[in-house]
């Protein structure tokens, strides 16, 4: 764990957060500033920074946390209807926070292209 991350700090429940799910590898919860009518963040539960410090010895958190997508879907009713996984990688990929994370989006219709502003 990383003692300045807020992640690590809510997977510690130091922070609170509403959570729709977890397990012995993940954490899930309602993003405080949601873009979609279901946003939920989904983090591994040990310090990861991101995609590229993914590797042999921590690949298990993130292939739980993509077990988790079907889970948390169901819970927050879009499983049926659709949703969108996304995962930031780094400064020019959107990354704000340096722990490794997954947004699910859905509830309502999403477009089929990222457009640039």
């Amino acid at each position: 764990m990383d003692e300045n991350c807020i992640f690590c700090k809510i997977i510690k429940g130091e922070i609170p957060s509403n959570k729709v799910y977890e397990d012995e590898y993940v954490l899930a919860f309602k993003d405080l500033h949601p873009v979609t009518p279901v946003h939920v963040l989904i983090i591994p539960k040990i310090h990861i920074q991101d995609l590229e410090h993914v590797d042999e010895t921590n690949s298990v958190y993130t292939q739980k946390c993509q077990e988790a997508f079907k889970k948390v879907a169901s819970e927050c009713g879009v499983a049926e209807s659709g949703y969108r996984v996304i995962c930031n990688c780094g400064e020019d990929g959107g990354q704000e926070v340096k722990h490794l994370h997954y947004h699910l989006l859905g509830g309502q219709k999403l477009g089929t292209k990222i457009v640039h502003e």
